[in-house]
């Protein structure tokens, strides 16, 4: 159904707000692409016989719902969804996606046994020497780009057993692996989040321009016994994700 063809009903929800799901259903299901304008504020008061007020209410909802950037001499432009990671809780990639109804999957860039980087060896206790299981991937939402993650894994908790191979870790949780294989529940841990700056390589991997804005995780994860499983960098595009702090 077309956005013009929705009507405005009296059923106690405001006016603005029932506009506001009405451009949001037509933003979620493609109507208005990203980049695209959406109606002006006529166009809409037009549509629904309402007040500039009334116009002007609902889209100051799209633009805080993340929805919209008004732009000066464009307009309304639909703007690429984020997604958001709680902050009160560590939990897998794919858990992450999965809790929004969207699609997680990845792409190996590389996987194996590697010298640990000072960061990792401190992240995880590791002895001088050790060299821990090596993950670099680029992670994906509803087939998004979405972030480049390279992650550590202690390699004292394999034993007999082979890590996972690239085949797996391309379409499966490493955190699921690990609780399946290895008998250790990932379920807690520690994770700094800072603002930073696409370099080259960033730039080239995430496919943004060299010095847009990202947002990068140091995340150390803990077994139920409180032992350091990974260490991981994760590195995410600044316009497709967001962390949200839950009081």
């Amino acid at each position: 159904m077309k956005w013009t063809e929705h009507k405005i009903v009296a059923n106690g929800v405001p006016r603005w707000l029932q506009i506001a799901e009405i451009l949001r259903e037509a933003i979620e299901d493609g109507s208005f692409a990203v980049g695209q304008s959406i109606p002006t504020e006529a166009e809409i008061n037009k549509a629904f016989d309402v007040s500039r007020t009334t116009t002007r209410a609902a889209m100051q909802k799209l633009v805080q719902d993340g929805l919209i950037s008004r732009r000066a001499g464009l307009g309304s432009i639909v703007v690429d969804q984020k997604v958001d990671q709680p902050l009160h809780q560590i939990r897998s990639f794919s858990e992450d996606m999965e809790s929004r109804g969207m699609t997680a999957s990845y792409e190996v860039l590389s996987c194996g046994l590697t010298t640990a980087t000072p960061e990792a060896t401190h992240g995880l206790g590791l002895a001088s020497g050790d060299r821990p299981f090596h993950i670099e991937r680029l992670l994906k939402g509803n087939d998004r780009l979405i972030g480049y993650s390279q992650s550590f894994v202690r390699p004292d908790i394999f034993n007999a057993v082979a890590p996972p191979d690239a085949s797996f870790l391309s379409q499966g949780s490493l955190y699921d692996w690990i609780a399946k294989e290895l008998g250790i529940k990932i379920n807690g841990g520690v994770e700094y989040i800072e603002a930073g700056l696409a370099d080259a390589f960033l730039a080239k991997t995430l496919d943004v321009k060299e010095g847009d804005p990202v947002l990068v995780a140091h995340r150390t994860a803990q077994s139920e016994a409180g032992l350091p499983i990974e260490f991981a960098v994760i590195t995410y595009r600044a316009d497709r994700y967001r962390f949200r702090v839950e009081l």
